[in-house]
């Protein structure tokens, strides 16, 4: 598999992430391709997994962190392949949904991580909750965040085909503006620039380019049978789940109030909303999620 490396230069000096790289490589059945996380706070603290999602990177949890490690917690941020500091495969053909579950457990499993509070939000979610479903025993708890795990049976709204569109149609893609435009607060240009760091040009963004192709958005979509199993397992997840969601996402805003009726570990969980804050409400709305996470994670103990 042909493969690109962002150089290292372009992540020098990015606005608020001191955070040192970490990374992992896959075996041989996975390409080799080499992943990259953030490991912060006390090495035996409890694990918080922030898995981010299109276009983005693990740039995006950097309000969050901080805040996370001053309660105690070890949080780790990996970026999915296709983005940030991992390896980007060339061909859009390299990019499955599969592959990106594939690749993020195999992450998983090489950091060592178990007990995992998951934060995950966008294809973070679509990711994470897959990996919920099927390894179930590997999760103490999970926040969903602007998300939800999709398996073609019902139509997608407007709002994720009109952007599906674009994503395909537009002559750029411009990764700093559209988590802009996703926002409710202005980004400063400097913090533009970095969610562009990962890109040095178009060659770069054959993953952040595909992955709304890979919504399952049909029941007979290559994704919709695996997916509909891990719903399976998720119907009787019992361990504690926080639906935290925005008030201004138009792609997600209905997905809350299913998965607190379905997944038995939401019953008797407040409701959180997170006010003023858009799809990227990390980027919002910051240290507010990440102190819902925390009091999430003292109220509910192992």
């Amino acid at each position: 598999m042909d493969f690109l490396r962002t150089p290292d230069e372009r992540f020098a000096n990015l606005p608020d992430f001191p955070f040192a790289p970490h990374y992992v490589e896959l075996g041989a059945d996975l390409n080799r391709l080499r992943m990259h996380y953030l490991d912060e706070g006390p090495p035996d603290g409890e694990v918080v997994l922030l898995l981010h999602g299109e276009p983005s990177w693990s740039y995006l949890y950097r309000k969050m962190v901080p805040v996370l490690v001053d309660a105690g917690l070890r949080a780790v941020a990996i970026d999915l392949v296709g983005f940030g500091r991992s390896d980007k495969p060339t061909l859009r053909e390299s990019y499955t949904y599969q592959a990106h579950v594939d690749w993020t457990w195999a992450a998983i499993q090489a950091i060592g991580l178990t007990d995992i509070t998951l934060v995950c939000q966008d294809w973070g979610g679509l990711i994470g909750l897959r990996l919920v479903g099927e390894h179930p025993d590997r999760f103490a708890r999970v926040v969903a965040a602007n998300t939800v795990l999709p398996t073609g049976d019902q139509p997608p709204g407007e709002a994720f085909l009109a952007w599906r569109r674009f994503s395909q149609e537009s002559p750029e893609f411009p990764v700093g503006k559209i988590i802009n435009n996703a926002c409710v607060s202005t980004v400063s240009a400097e913090v533009m620039a970095a969610y562009d760091a990962p890109f040095p040009d178009d060659s770069y963004k054959a993953g952040a380019r595909h992955f709304p192709m890979l919504v399952p958005t049909s029941p007979d979509d290559p994704a919709s049978a695996a997916n509909r199993s891990a719903w399976e397992s998720l119907r009787s997840f019992d361990r504690p789940f926080l639906c935290a969601f925005s008030d201004s996402d138009p792609i997600t805003r209905d997905a809350a109030p299913m998965l607190r009726e379905l997944i038995p570990g939401a019953a008797g969980q407040p409701v959180v909303t997170i006010e003023q804050a858009g799809h990227f409400l990390q980027e919002d709305k910051g240290r507010e999620l990440a102190e819902v996470v925390v009091d999430f994670v003292r109220t509910n103990p192992r």
